[in-house]
């Protein structure tokens, strides 16, 4: 069992609106629900305040963390997009009735919840001003307690804002992006550790900085898109190669292409099983599993005779198919 909890504010009754956090709570519902395939990922509780009907208070939001971490599921993940308040008791989740900030939801009551809770991963993602404070201890700044299981992502550190652009969150813009298939691995899956590095990676350092801290002994999948390669595809490197430090000799039967007619004749015809195996290492080539060796193009290393071999990232995912861990 999967399920999310997302929360966007843009109604506030006495303190500044804001304009682009209940879109990015749709974006983010919508890219989490599903996998890439269409089939079902997140069981989503979604609030979208929008106005005075829609309004959520401390209480009610209180509520829904609560339920959202009290079932043994699988992935429970809060994600959450509005003002967020700062002093020196901590952090706080500013909720549609606030007038002063530190009568939101205090951020260590959220840890708290999600501590207690037996969820097998608790993820937090955080679209906030200064929400970089979750999960810190406030008599120690700058340490974190997270019980097992617990990942918490947020926009900024605790002394920035998040920053909005074009109507909608710098920090859930990428997520959204990353989600979607920018930071997945190369059998389609996207990690929190994926997400974080994707994010940070795009923004520089005058910008605001996110934060990601985690206490788990393996990251979960939070969601799934078609790979860059096949698995059954990808499954064949132990084939092609034999040890990490293998040569993969290639020569012109396994390229069907012949670029200068006048050589056609001099050269060796291409053969059918050869050929199959260049489309594979090509492929690997195009994801950065090998490398030709003495020359820029796979064309070439086929053509002039040399070979290929695995690059680290190559020799990462070879280690994995030897020992079944895909």
């Amino acid at each position: 069992m999967r399920k999310a909890l997302v929360v966007g504010i843009d109604y506030y009754e006495n303190v500044s609106p804001l304009f682009g956090c209940v879109n990015d709570s749709y974006s983010v519902k919508g890219v989490l629900e599903r996998h890439g395939d269409s089939t079902l990922n997140f069981d989503i509780l979604h609030i979208p305040v929008t106005n005075e009907n829609s309004k959520i208070s401390r209480g009610i939001l209180k509520d829904n963390v609560v339920k959202l971490f009290e079932d043994e599921s699988d992935v429970a993940l809060f994600y959450f997009s509005g003002h967020g308040y700062i002093e020196n008791n901590g952090g706080y989740l500013i909720t549609s009735e606030c007038t002063r900030g530190d009568d939101g939801l205090s951020l260590d009551e959220v840890l708290k919840i999600a501590n207690k809770s037996k969820s097998k991963n608790k993820i937090i993602i955080l679209d906030s001003c200064h929400s970089g404070v979750a999960g810190d201890i406030s008599a120690i700044p700058e340490h974190a307690l997270l019980s097992e299981g617990i990942t918490i992502l947020t926009a900024s550190s605790a002394e920035q804002y998040a920053m909005e652009e074009d109507g909608k969150g710098i920090f859930t813009g990428l997520l959204v992006d990353a989600l979607n298939g920018s930071a997945c691995n190369l059998v389609g899956e996207i990690t929190p550790a994926s997400v974080y590095a994707h994010i940070d990676q795009s923004l520089g350092l005058w910008e605001q900085r996110p934060i990601f801290k985690t206490n788990t002994k393996k990251f979960v999948s939070l969601r799934k898109v078609k790979a860059p390669i096949e698995i059954e595809e990808l499954s064949k490197i132990v084939e092609l190669f034999e040890e990490i430090g293998s040569i993969f000799s290639l020569d012109p039967t396994y390229e069907p292409k012949r670029d200068n007619v006048e050589l056609v004749e001099e050269l060796p015809k291409p053969i059918e099983e050869n050929i199959e195996k260049f489309r594979t290492l090509q492929k690997y080539n195009r994801v950065n599993l090998v490398v030709p060796i003495d020359e820029e193009h796979m064309y070439y290393a086929a053509m002039n005779s040399t070979g290929c071999k695995l690059t680290p990232l190559g020799e990462h995912y070879w280690n994995l198919v030897k020992k079944g861990r895909l």
